[in-house]
């Protein structure tokens, strides 16, 4: 079985077939989101101090941000460049 890695900025990698949405953060139910996995310790911060650009969710319920537009991962994502191990 092949495992498909995208990079979301800055060296992060996620496992692809582990991601259910690529969203972005400006809506207030997406913050509610972000700041309720906080709560939870379920946020995994990949941005590096750097603005949020894209917010990931996995299907264990990780929120995930990056520092990358969410088109870009989506390219990424889609691209037949994506590393495979």
């Amino acid at each position: 079985m092949d495992i498909k890695l995208v990079n979301i900025g800055f060296g992060n990698i996620v496992a692809a077939n582990r991601i259910v949405a690529i969203v972005s953060p400006e809506s207030a139910p997406i913050k509610r989101i972000i700041q309720e996995a906080r709560e939870k310790g379920i946020l995994i911060d990949a941005t590096y101090g750097r603005r949020t650009r894209a917010v990931i969710i996995a299907d264990s319920s990780h929120v995930i941000l990056s520092a990358v537009q969410p088109e870009t991962v989506a390219n990424r994502l889609t691209s037949k460049d994506s590393e495979e191990i």
